[in-house]
């Protein structure tokens, strides 16, 4: 249900990202780009990467980000890859307030939460960032998930798409896939490229993407979160994502240092705050 809103984006990624369609009519398709219905010619990173036999670093950055969304809000993801999700952090905020302008955003009535289960538990010692009951009642909760839903789409979207260079490209030490709107950047590692050669991805059924694993998840809220720069944040959510296997073998409960340091400021001073709050604990299904 949450994949209709998401698919045109996914579409014109999978254009930019996936390889060379033939141009019908003749001629040299070795130095042919690819034409959109507008009559432009763009080129696959997969096919400008053909020529380069050593690539050690490699930093793609996509025109804009995939999700659509409302003015003010704030949505931002950073997704670490091996052959599959190793983790994700999620940074959301309803509205921003900068120098006294707001611009708020109005939750649809009944956000799609049918592809989740979700088993909340306080994990928290005290009430200090205590989730008000309203969360749950007024669709909250639902905007949230949906977000992260919507951003965890995205990531394994992006690293489906990535297969190709990855496959012909053995020098790799880091991969990094980026937006020029900054609002999601997914990650690879010189390992997590290897584990991805060695261990091929599992693909969703479902769409053109990598499947997302069982999950656990943390969750921080902050009613109103006000920024050191005088930026607040609105109905300010972070999310912190393991796959479930991963996090009962390893059981990394206190280090929350990947989390506070997945975004450039002001946001990774958001997600310093955000973590010191009260914990809540989600689950979710593979999807």
């Amino acid at each position: 249900m949450v994949f209709g809103g998401i698919v045109k984006p996914f579409q014109a990624l999978g254009q930019l990202l996936g390889p060379k369609r033939e141009i019908s009519g003749g001629g040299n398709d070795d130095d042919a780009g690819e034409m959109d219905q507008g009559g432009v010619t763009h080129h696959s990173p997969t096919q400008v990467l053909k020529n380069f036999n050593e690539i050690r670093f490699l930093r793609i950055e996509l025109p804009s980000g995939e999700l659509g969304i409302d003015d003010g809000v704030l949505l931002k993801w950073r997704a670490d890859f091996g052959s599959t999700l190793d983790n994700c952090v999620i940074l959301g905020a309803a509205s921003v307030i900068n120098n006294g302008h707001s611009k708020q955003f109005t939750a649809s009535p009944d956000p799609p939460v049918a592809t989740t289960d979700l088993v909340c538990a306080n994990a928290g010692g005290d009430d200090n960032g205590s989730i008000p009951e309203s969360f749950y009642t007024n669709g909250g909760l639902k905007l949230r998930v949906v977000w992260t839903i919507s951003s965890l789409i995205a990531a394994s979207a992006r690293h489906y798409l990535l297969q190709p260079i990855i496959a012909e490209h053995k020098t790799l030490n880091s991969l990094v896939l980026t937006d020029a709107d900054g609002q999601g950047v997914l990650c690879m590692n010189r390992d997590q490229l290897e584990e991805l050669r060695v261990k091929p991805l599992s693909a969703s059924s479902a769409s053109k993407r990598t499947l997302v694993p069982a999950l656990n998840m943390r969750l921080w809220y902050a009613p109103h979160l006000e920024l050191p720069n005088g930026v607040v944040l609105k109905g300010a959510t972070l999310v912190a994502i393991r796959p479930s296997e991963q996090t009962s073998a390893k059981k990394e409960v206190c280090d929350l240092s990947w989390v506070s340091t997945a975004f450039e400021e002001p946001y990774g001073t958001a997600a310093k705050m955000l973590v010191k709050r009260r914990t809540y604990c989600l689950e979710m299904n593979s999807f």
